[in-house]
């Protein structure tokens, strides 16, 4: 076969650091954009962008020879350094697999982000979407 053919998604999930409330309203459209830039030098395409002044969702589909932790590695460190010099997101990241049966219903809940959070804190999101997905890990290291 002399070609590859993918359509990989993945759901990321990031937090700025110690989930401090940084991202301000009217900034969020440009540092959307800004990510969208980036995804797109990876040779992907960002479908959804979402968030509150403490977190980030983004529904990216993959170019077929990049990874989720190379796509959240450059987002993170190029935006970080276009925000401000002191910003800074945490150090890991929730990834997530997204078939594109599901692909319209994530891109639906990045984008209302706002009223999703009038009921669930970031930290219960997150912990619920590791748990939905038989991630494993230890609650103990999940936000330090």
């Amino acid at each position: 076969m002399p070609s590859s053919w993918t359509q990989v998604y993945f759901h990321i999930v990031f937090s700025t650091k110690a989930r401090e409330p940084m991202i301000e309203e009217a900034a969020e459209d440009r540092l959307y954009a800004f990510m969208g830039g980036i995804v797109r030098d990876l040779r992907g395409v960002l479908i959804a962008a979402g968030g509150m002044p403490d977190h980030v969702h983004l529904l990216v589909r993959s170019a077929p020879d990049c990874s989720l932790a190379e796509i959240a590695r450059e987002v993170k460190a190029r935006s970080s350094k276009w925000i401000a010099p002191e910003f800074a997101w945490q150090r890991g990241y929730g990834g997530f697999s997204v078939s594109k049966s599901a692909v319209d219903e994530v891109e639906r809940y990045i984008r209302t982000q706002k009223e999703h959070h009038r009921n669930m804190s970031f930290k219960d999101e997150f912990l619920s979407m590791l748990q939905r997905h038989a991630v494993e890990f230890d609650p103990k290291y999940v936000f330090e």
